[in-house]
């Protein structure tokens, strides 16, 4: 059984070496909990992410949530949450004590401009890691659903309730096909 202190450290790791926000953290989180500790399998990975997704909040923390409790009930979600946030919220609170003697700083101004190509590649890394073994099909939905929000001003809510009754009504056929 997995510790406390393990979740704990882990996910302290993940939230103390990410930049870029919940979607950098993700490639990293996979990797500790399917790669490093095999804590669980790619699939249900890939299902709590879609939770996560789907819950409000930042992705990171509700990934984090979802696995401690999966893996230890109430006390590892608290545990993996307190391990990913504790670093942001150290970093953030040393920042904003001292963010006023920095704030026009042409090097600090710079250095974040430097992160962002870093920072976009986190997030598009762990979108085509996750598109592996998809059906051909569900690419043509990606495409379909970019499309409706980008050049048709669609609310991304909208596409979110729609994939999910289709998703479900997709189950519902194919298992009573299974069942015949």
């Amino acid at each position: 059984m997995t510790g406390l202190f393990e979740l704990f450290g882990s996910f302290l790791k993940i939230g103390a070496f990410t930049f870029g926000g919940g979607y950098a953290m993700i490639p990293l989180i996979e990797r500790e909990v399917i790669d490093r500790r095999r804590w669980i399998e790619r699939q249900e990975f890939l299902d709590l992410l879609t939770i996560a997704q789907s819950a409000p909040g930042p992705i990171s923390l509700n990934t984090s949530v979802f696995v401690g409790y999966k893996l230890r009930g109430y006390a590892g979600a608290i545990a993996s949450i307190l391990g990913v946030v504790l670093p942001s919220y150290t970093i953030i609170l040393a920042v904003a004590l001292f963010f006023a003697g920095i704030r026009d700083n042409a090097a600090v101004d710079a250095a974040f401009k430097g992160m962002r190509p870093a920072v976009v590649a986190l997030i598009i890394g762990p979108v085509i890691s996750l598109t592996r073994g998809m059906h051909r099909a569900l690419y043509l939905v990606i495409a379909a659903s970019a499309l409706a929000i980008w050049h048709l001003g669609w609310s991304p809510v909208y596409i979110l309730f729609a994939a999910a009754l289709a998703g479900i009504g997709w189950e519902l056929v194919t298992l009573k096909r299974r069942t015949k």
